[in-house]
């Protein structure tokens, strides 16, 4: 009898003590709903976005502009929570010798991701808002050559 309360007591030890994930990790789990293929097609060419879930505490994604044939832009990006912090890493192929730009994250919801970083040249600002559970806008802003900038991209899911 005596051992059958020991290992009661144990068990219930060892459960109360088990990390609730979804707590540690909330930031990131706010983020759910960004995982997905995205694109933006326009005349000037087409934007993709495509976000998968790399862990419990990373999403990672690449983006691409493509016109006609010709891959203009291409970034990898990880969004990683550790502790309370979460930071989206941006790194740019042919810029910044390739190492990735930390942005900060200032907000996260269902209903906004604003990530930031002062110091960077452009943008200082990436800020992704869903407007319905198929579509969102993505919009980077700051100063660019001494003046306000931004530019904005109306993203699709694709299925």
């Amino acid at each position: 009898m005596k051992n059958i309360l020991s290992l009661s007591c144990l068990i219930l030890v060892l459960a109360s003590c088990k990390e609730d994930k979804s707590r540690t990790y909330e930031k990131i789990n706010a983020a759910n709903w960004l995982l997905g293929n995205w694109e933006n097609k326009s005349v000037e060419g087409n934007l993709t976005e495509s976000w998968k879930k790399a862990n419990d505490s990373t999403f990672q994604a690449t983006s691409y502009f493509i016109k006609e044939k010709d891959t203009l832009h291409f970034e990898t990006i990880i969004l990683e929570q550790k502790g309370e912090n979460a930071t989206y890493y941006a790194a740019v192929q042919g810029q910044n010798d390739g190492k990735p730009i930390a942005f900060k994250l200032k907000a996260a919801s269902e209903k906004e991701l604003l990530f930031e970083n002062l110091q960077h040249d452009y943008p200082q600002k990436i800020n992704y808002t869903p407007i319905t559970a198929d579509s969102l806008v993505v919009k980077i802003s700051g100063m660019q050559q001494g003046k306000p900038s931004s530019e904005q991209f109306s993203m699709k899911r694709i299925k």
